[in-house]
């Protein structure tokens, strides 16, 4: 039966039906207009993806974390929040052993400073983690924009800033998850954004502007903060525009060279201190500390949920695409290095809607162009350097989220300009890709605005590459519920079962634990468990058994069975 929400994605569908017959030639000329107007536009795809995800909040509320870098990067946040880059080490601290967290020399995430950083400021602000997501989101979308104005005309940069809207706003991963992207892809934008304005400044033989020597300074120092390792990739990348455009011999290049370092230094400076609070080396980085100490990942193994045959509530799809869908198991069917490649060219559909597969194909026919051949050049430089690990995650690549785009547009171009028997239908095949992007965004936010939880579930196979949360009770809020509720201070001993999923991890403190009214632990048997339970006289011990539906909460405790 028909009701509201089908009404409204029927009203959607005639629009764009009119639109694509009707109000192009008109549509295009207003965004002309608008186009140009740089700082209302970056003002407007700021707001467009923030004020679209809160709209979503009575079926898609604040999202919790569930995976394990979401806890970390919350831990560095805390930690940061009480004026600390380091926690002191805990003195039983072999029962608060989790991923991604550091116990020995000090209790801290593995993770580096920029994310917790972007995650205490949302704290700071609003007292909610996720204000800084959404903040971060919003300014990628909008950099996104100011940074395609340097390469291609506005209108094309404006539609470039709308793309970004739809593919990584309300319904991405980034925007609904703790782990980061948006943060990092911002910064790229920066520093991809700077280097085409150098260049321009250059090749009139006039200095750079200050602003834009500072901006490719800020861009690398916000993204060695976020993922110091692809850092590199990105200096890398930035050296070969210059070499395509042949720009290093520029009289003026040392000069903008100075001013960017200057806004480097700081962020390099932030990270060794940082470096030097946590592991207690200037240039020993945590997470190279942890490997030492833990061991380094080789392959992922994905297990299977507890009850496969059951059907995923939406709930637990959103729990396992956020975990797994960028993973790839390794084969030895090929050397590992180019296994690993070949498999991942999937996952880079993540930053391209699939109408865009079209205009990717028309991108490969421009690369006698210079800026074409240092996009594709880029792109292959994370693409190679990110195989060298294990395993991939789209933010592993979000550097060069607006260099995807780019090559998006470009290929936009060359479609529009494309004429068969002197007809110039190129226009045309260009504004029904785009028209499609834009319906399967609004199909599908449609879908979540007026959400039904009768048809969801059959729905959301469909629904490949968007990550969202639901209203649904998790099994951690049903905890924490339950714990609320609870008074007092509590000790609770974590009991998994021997069919227990490894990425399903419960032991997550803050960064005082001993100030917490929760403290989550181990359990290591009836014995050792003692020497805890004395060392916390004043709270009330509890066994949390969370491989149960729903996770069973006691004062005895469990056996082994």
């Amino acid at each position: 039966m028909f009701n509201a929400a089908d009404w409204v994605e029927f009203c959607l569908a005639a629009l764009f039906v009119c639109f694509a017959f009707f109000w192009q030639p008109a549509l295009r000329a207003r965004i002309g207009i608008f186009a140009e107007r740089t700082r209302m536009m970056m003002l407007v795809l700021f707001a467009a993806p923030i004020v679209l995800r809160l709209a979503l909040l009575p079926h898609h509320p604040v999202p919790e974390p569930n995976v394990y870098d979401e806890f970390s990067h919350l831990l560095v946040a805390d930690t940061l929040l009480h004026l600390r880059l380091a926690n002191p080490p805990h003195p039983l601290h072999k029962f608060f052993e989790t991923f991604f967290v550091l116990q020995e020399p000090t209790y801290s995430s593995i993770y580096p400073i920029g994310q917790g950083l972007m995650l205490a400021f949302g704290r700071l602000i609003s007292g909610v983690a996720w204000t800084g997501v959404v903040l971060a989101t919003g300014a990628l979308c909008s950099l996104c924009y100011w940074m395609l104005r340097a390469y291609v005309p506005a209108r094309w940069a404006l539609l470039g800033g709308a793309l970004a809207v739809i593919q990584f706003g309300p319904l991405n991963l980034w925007m609904n998850c703790y782990w980061g992207g948006s943060l990092a892809a911002a910064a790229g934008c920066l520093v991809f954004g700077s280097l085409a304005r150098l260049a321009e400044a250059w090749q009139r033989g006039v200095p750079a502007r200050r602003r834009d020597a500072f901006t490719l300074g800020g861009g690398l120092a916000i993204h060695l903060l976020a993922r110091p390792f692809e850092s590199l990739f990105l200096v890398a990348a930035a050296g070969l525009y210059f070499t395509v455009e042949r720009q290093l011999k520029s009289r003026f290049a040392l000069q903008s060279g100075k001013l960017a370092a200057a806004a480097l230094a700081p962020a390099v400076l932030l990270m060794l201190w940082h470096n030097k609070q946590v592991t207690g080396s200037f240039t020993t980085l945590p997470e190279v500390l942890s490997q030492y100490q833990y061991g380094v990942p080789t392959t992922l193994t994905i297990q299977a949920p507890a009850r496969p045959h059951r059907a995923l509530t939406p709930q637990q799809a959103f729990e396992y695409k956020s975990q797994f869908l960028m993973h790839g198991p390794d084969h030895d069917s090929l050397p590992r290095f180019l296994s690993r490649l070949q498999y991942r060219v999937r996952n880079y559909r993540f930053f391209f809607l699939p109408p865009l597969y079209v205009a990717l194909g028309a991108f490969l026919f421009t690369l006698r162009r210079k800026l074409s051949l240092w996009v594709a050049a880029t792109l292959a430089v994370f693409a190679l350097g990110t195989n060298l690990f294990p395993y991939l995650l789209a933010h592993y690549l979000a550097a060069v989220t607006s260099v995807f785009l780019l090559a998006a547009v470009i290929g936009l171009q060359k479609l529009s300009a494309l004429r068969i028997r002197e007809l110039a239908v190129g226009a045309e095949i260009a504004g029904v890709l785009v028209l499609l992007c834009f319906a399967q965004f609004a199909l599908w936010y449609g879908l979540h605005l007026f959400e039904q939880d009768t048809a969801l579930p059959s729905l959301m196979r469909y629904e490949t590459w968007d990550v969202i949360n639901h209203r649904i009770e998790t099994r951690r809020s049903f905890v924490a519920k339950k714990l609320e509720n609870t008074p007092g201070k509590l000790l609770v001993f974590v009991h998994y079962s021997p069919r227990h999923v490894f990425q399903q991890e419960w032991v997550w403190n803050r960064a005082d634990i001993d100030g917490e009214r929760i403290v989550y632990a181990r359990d290591l048997g009836m014995s050792e468990n003692q020497e805890l339970i004395k060392y916390y006289p004043a709270r009330k011990v509890l066994y949390l058994e969370p491989d149960f539906d729903p996770p069973q909460l006691s004062t005895a405790h469990p056996s082994d069975d």
